[in-house]
C-alpha cells in the first residue's frame, strides 16, 4: 500500500428528522347538570412553549449547462468510485431539486461512505465523521464551479486512487466476459503439459500482459508468470499451482470487482486528517507497519485473530503505554473453552495462578518466557480488549496464512518495536528494557513520551506502485458482505427518488 501525505476530507452525513410525539384528547364524558368552569386568572395560564421551525436550507437552481455537466459527471462518476452493482443501470432524474439531491447523495457517498449507521457491524469500529455537502455544493452552483467541487469529493489518497484505476481495470475485464475457472487436477509446475496448461496460460494472461497465451507447456517463463501472481495474491510463491493458487485463480471476476469496492469504501471510513506518524495493521494481511513522516520505517509479520469467533476489529486508538513482562489475565472465553478442561496439573505447570473460587474463579498466567503474552504488551484503548503482544511462538510468523490469534494482535519483533516508541524516555535506553526483560519477570509499565496512534484495518485489495493489483483472502467474509450492503444501499436510493 502506497501512502502519501493524507489530508482527508471524510465524513459521513446521517440526518434524521425526530417525529413529533401526539398527545391523544379523552374523551368528554356527558354528565348530568354541566356546571362553568371556574375562572382561572390570567397569570395562572401555563404557558406553552412555542416549538422552534428550524429553516429549510433550499435546493440551489441550476442553470440547463449545470444541469448538464452534473449528469455528465453523475453518470460517469457512479461506477467509478465503487458505489453500485457493476451491472446496474443509472437513472438519473430531469426535474431540478430532484438532480440536485442525486447529487448531494452521491457526494455523501463518495466522500463520507455509502453505509447508513445501522449496517456497520459492532467489529466496524471505524466511523466516518459527519458530512454535508449541501452548503459546499451551493457554493460551486453560484461561482459556477461544480466540477472542482466534485473532484475533490473522493479520499485524496493513492491508495483510494489506486483501486479507482483498478476498478475499472477490472470492470472493463467483468465486461468482456471474465475468466474461466480452471479445472482441478494434479499441481502444475514446470514440465507439465497439457489443456490445463494452457487455460492456465489464458487465464494469467488476463491479469498479467506479459504472458504468452500460446502453448500448453510449463516453461520458465510461465513459472515466472505464476510467482508473479501468487505475490499479488500473498501466496508463497513456489511457481507450483496446487490448491490455494488455484483457488486464488478461480475467484470470478465479478467477485474481484466487488472486492474492490469494498475496500474502497473502508479508506472513506478512516478520519479527516491521519497523524504523520502512527502505526497500521494490515489485519486480512496480519502486517503491521510504522510510519514516521508519513513514510514506513519499519515493517514486521503479525498474527492477526482467527475467523469464526476471533475476529480482529477495525478500530483506530493510541498506543500509550508498554508494559514489560505483562502477565496474561485469561479471558473467561478461553479459559472455559481451552484450558480449565486440561486440568490444574496442566495450569501449574504452565504457570497459571487459579484466582477466586466457584463461577468467579479466573485464570491469569505468569509473566516470563512461557506467558502466552511474551514479554511486551502495547496497550490502547478500545471496547474489545484487544492490544499488540510478544509471544513465546515463534514459529507462527514463518507461515503465509498467520490469522491464528483470539482478537489480540501478536508481533514478529517485538522488542525493536518497544525500543524505537520508547527511545525518548531517558529511563528506558534499549539497555534498560532488554535488562528488565532478560534477568527479571517483574512486572512494570513504561509509558510513551509521545503517544501514537494506532489504525487496526483489513486490506484485502491494494495497487501495487506500478498499478498492478493485489488481492488477499476474505478471511473474516467482510468484503462480501460490505459490497452486499453498497449495493443494497445504492439500489435503495435510486428507488426513493
Amino acid at each position: 500500500m502506497k501512502h502519501i501525505p493524507l489530508r482527508t476530507l471524510l465524513a459521513a452525513t446521517l440526518i434524521a428528522a425526530p417525529a413529533a410525539a401526539q398527545q391523544s384528547q379523552p374523551p368528554v364524558m356527558p354528565v348530568p347538570m354541566p356546571r362553568p368552569a371556574p375562572a382561572v386568572p390570567p397569570q395562572a395560564v401555563p404557558v406553552q412553549p412555542v416549538p422552534m421551525v428550524q429553516p429549510v436550507t433550499p435546493l440551489p437552481t441550476l442553470t440547463a449547462e449545470q444541469a448538464r455537466e452534473l449528469r455528465s459527471l453523475l453518470e460517469r462518476d457512479s461506477a467509478e468510485q465503487g458505489l453500485r452493482r457493476v451491472d446496474a443501470a443509472l437513472s438519473l432524474p430531469d426535474a431540478n431539486d430532484a438532480l440536485v439531491r442525486a447529487a448531494l447523495d452521491h457526494a455523501r457517498a463518495v466522500h463520507a461512505g455509502r453505509l447508513d449507521s445501522g449496517d456497520f457491524q459492532e467489529d466496524w469500529a471505524l466511523r466516518p465523521a459527519s458530512f454535508d455537502p449541501l452548503p459546499g455544493f451551493a457554493r460551486a452552483v453560484a461561482s459556477n464551479r461544480i466540477a472542482q467541487w466534485y473532484a475533490e469529493l473522493p479520499p485524496p489518497y493513492s491508495g483510494y486512487e489506486g483501486l479507482k484505476a483498478g476498478l475499472k481495470r477490472y470492470r472493463a475485464i467483468v465486461a468482456d466476459g471474465g475468466w474461466q475457472s480452471l479445472a482441478a487436477g494434479p499441481d502444475l509446475s514446470v514440465g507439465s503439459t497439457g489443456p490445463r496448461v494452457a487455460a492456465l496460460r489464458k487465464r494469467l494472461s488476463i491479469e498479467d500482459s506479459a504472458v504468452k497465451v500460446s502453448g500448453d507447456s510449463f516453461d520458465t517463463d510461465l513459472k515466472a508468470a505464476v510467482q508473479r501472481a501468487q505475490r499479488r495474491y500473498g501466496l508463497n510463491p513456489t511457481g507450483t499451482v496446487s490448491t490455494q493458487t488455484l483457488a486464488a485463480l478461480n475467484v470470478p471476476a465479478r467477485e474481484r470487482v466487488r472486492q474492490i469496492m469494498a475496500n474502497m469504501e473502508r479508506w472513506r471510513w478512516l478520519p479527516a486528517e491521519m497523524p504523520r506518524d502512527r502505526i497500521q495493521v494490515n489485519i486480512a494481511a496480519a502486517v503491521l507497519t510504522l510510519f514516521e513522516g508519513d513514510q514506513p520505517v519499519m515493517s514486521m509479520k503479525a498474527v492477526t485473530g482467527k475467523p469464526g469467533g476471533g475476529e480482529t476489529p477495525m478500530l483506530a486508538s493510541t498506543i500509550h503505554s508498554i508494559v514489560l513482562n505483562p502477565p496474561w489475565n485469561v479471558p473467561t472465553s478461553i479459559a472455559r473453552a481451552e484450558l480449565w478442561p486440561k486440568g490444574e496439573a496442566y495450569l501449574r505447570r504452565n504457570g497459571f495462578r487459579i484466582i477466586g473460587e466457584g463461577e468467579n474463579r479466573r485464570l491469569q498466567q505468569a509473566s516470563g518466557d512461557t506467558s502466552a503474552l511474551g514479554r511486551f504488551k502495547f496497550d490502547f484503548d478500545n471496547p474489545f480488549a484487544v492490544y499488540l503482544h510478544d509471544t513465546p511462538a515463534k514459529a507462527g510468523f514463518s507461515r503465509f496464512d498467520r490469522l491464528a490469534s483470539h482478537g489480540c494482535i501478536r508481533l514478529e519483533k517485538p522488542d525493536q518495536l518497544a525500543k524505537h516508541l520508547l527511545r525518548d524516555v531517558p529511563e528506558w535506553s534499549a539497555q534498560a528494557i532488554d535488562a528488565q526483560v532478560t534477568t527479571t519477570t517483574k512486572t512494570v509499565r513504561a509509558h510513551l513520551a509521545t503517544p501514537v496512534e494506532v489504525y487496526l484495518l483489513y486490506w484485502t485489495a491494494f495497487a501495487s506502485a506500478d498499478g498492478r493489483m493485489n488481492f488477499r483472502a476474505d478471511p473474516y467474509d467482510w468484503d462480501r458482505k460490505l459490497a452486499d450492503k453498497i449495493e443494497r444501499r445504492a439500489a435503495a436510493q435510486v428507488a426513493a427518488r
